[in-house]
């Protein structure tokens, strides 16, 4: 069974039920160790005292925090836990609000929120509400040394909890931004369609890890003595005509091509009728003089 991450009460109004938490999920990546060159023996990392010039066991290791420059209050940990919130043990829902005004964003990490021995009928009660309702909930909760805003949705087996990121933890970055009076129509009507070539279901399962995977490769070719083959770099055009590339982009795709051509065919016919139009109209009044 899955360890949890924090156990306590979930209050919704003035019903009280326990839940834990256990992460919902964590990256994978294949580490390495130092190594020292010449013999192989691996690297460990020395604490040392600058003061008495020697290194110091972790048991006389306390935590500080530097309120002038090179001097420092001492912490332990039953100080913060006297400091501690009551979201240490409670999370409270402060608030419901409308699923799709929810940025991603803001969304840090992600947890599976299941009921505790006696919480399961509330618990079910309160998921089938943000399911039905299109709802999440807005909590507090103490976690990690640190309170966090978080929010409450429904996943398809249960209620997923989110902590999020603050507004002030969100940069604002001022070369983010789109200027869209440059799309065209026409340029718009192939952009998608090729998304439209390109739709599928959603499968996570199918998606992988190139990257790790060719580490792991490459591990195991000189644990066996081969030649690491070198990934071939992928060669990216630089775009000139962006009708163009959309047109051949649509050509490689299962559907054909011609349908977006002959749409786009169509734009242009329509912008060039009416110039056809008056030129006849200007053709016969000449005539009839």
């Amino acid at each position: 069974m899955a360890s949890s991450v924090w156990k306590g009460h979930l209050t919704f109004g003035l019903v009280s039920f326990p839940v834990r938490l256990f992460s919902a999920a964590r990256g994978e990546t294949i580490s390495f160790n130092m190594l020292h060159k010449t013999d192989h023996s691996r690297i460990k990392q020395m604490i040392y005292c600058q003061a008495e010039d020697k290194p110091v066991p972790r048991s006389e290791l306390v935590k500080g925090y530097e309120y002038e420059k090179d001097r420092y209050v001492e912490i332990d940990d039953e100080d913060i836990k006297k400091v501690a919130p009551k979201t240490a043990k409670v999370m409270e829902i402060l608030e419901f609000v409308k699923a799709d005004e929810v940025d991603p964003i803001y969304l840090e990490s992600s947890y599976y929120m299941a009921p505790d021995e006696g919480g399961e009928k509330p618990y079910a009660l309160l998921f089938q509400a943000l399911r039905e309702s299109k709802y999440y909930g807005i909590a507090k909760i103490a976690m990690h040394n640190r309170e966090h805003i978080v929010i409450l949705r429904p996943g398809n087996k249960g209620v997923l909890l989110h902590t999020m990121y603050y507004a002030d933890e969100i940069r604002q970055v001022e070369e983010f931004r789109t200027d869209t009076t440059q799309v065209k129509e026409k340029e718009l009507a192939l952009a998608k369609m090729l998304i439209e070539s390109l739709i599928a279901e959603f499968e996570p399962g199918k998606y992988v890890d190139n990257y790790r995977l060719n580490l792991q490769k490459m591990i195991e070719a000189k644990l066996e003595g081969n030649k690491v083959v070198e990934t071939p770099t992928p060669h990216i055009a630089p775009v000139i005509d962006i009708m163009e590339a959309l047109k051949k982009s649509l050509a490689e795709q299962k559907k054909p091509v011609h349908t977006a051509v002959a749409v786009a065919g169509e734009e242009e016919a329509e912008a060039e009728a009416p110039a056809q139009a008056v030129e006849k109209k200007r053709r016969r009044s000449q005539g009839g003089r």
